[in-house]
């Protein structure tokens, strides 16, 4: 598994098939079996549906896990369930996007803390994903916690 991730791109863009490729074949050697739609998790008593869950290893979408109405406690919850989760289709953020920013700010605090392994993919590169003005300063510091989760040190973090 560390070999597998130490040697991926973790943030994979732009969002067309070869990116879905990409993730799909992470997803195999990660979870060790083809995605198959996934189950509907309960959360803090709420519904997630998930586009996988094998092996410690979480697929979800970017409008499951910060579109819809979550708090750290989910991601708290989720950091407790799976090891490494694959995050899909993350569209540019803009200012009409800060709830799902901040959500999303929230979920790379929660899974850095707990050392979870993300992979990503998105609509640009990741410098370029955060396009709006009133999170740039919280947005910075997730920036740097992203290139941080893809280093070797970080993976290689139990």
């Amino acid at each position: 598994r560390l070999r597998t991730l130490t040697q991926a791109h973790l943030w994979l863009s732009p969002l067309n098939n070869d990116t879905r490729e990409q993730m799909d074949k992470l997803w195999l050697a990660l979870a060790g079996a083809p995605r198959a739609a996934g189950p509907t998790l309960e959360i803090n008593h709420r519904e997630l549906p998930t586009l996988g869950v094998e092996n410690q290893t979480l697929a979800a979408s970017f409008a499951t896990l910060c579109v819809d109405a979550r708090s750290q406690h989910d991601y708290i919850a989720l950091s407790r369930l799976f090891h490494t989760v694959m995050l899909f289709d993350v569209p540019v953020m803009t200012a009409q996007l800060e709830s799902e920013a901040r959500r999303f700010i929230a979920l790379v605090d929660e899974f850095y803390e707990r050392h979870v392994k993300l992979v990503v993919s998105a609509a640009v590169p990741l410098y370029d994903i955060y396009q709006g003005e009133r999170l740039k300063f919280e947005f910075q510091r997730c920036l740097s916690r992203l290139q941080e989760m893809q280093s070797e040190e970080y993976l290689k973090r139990p």
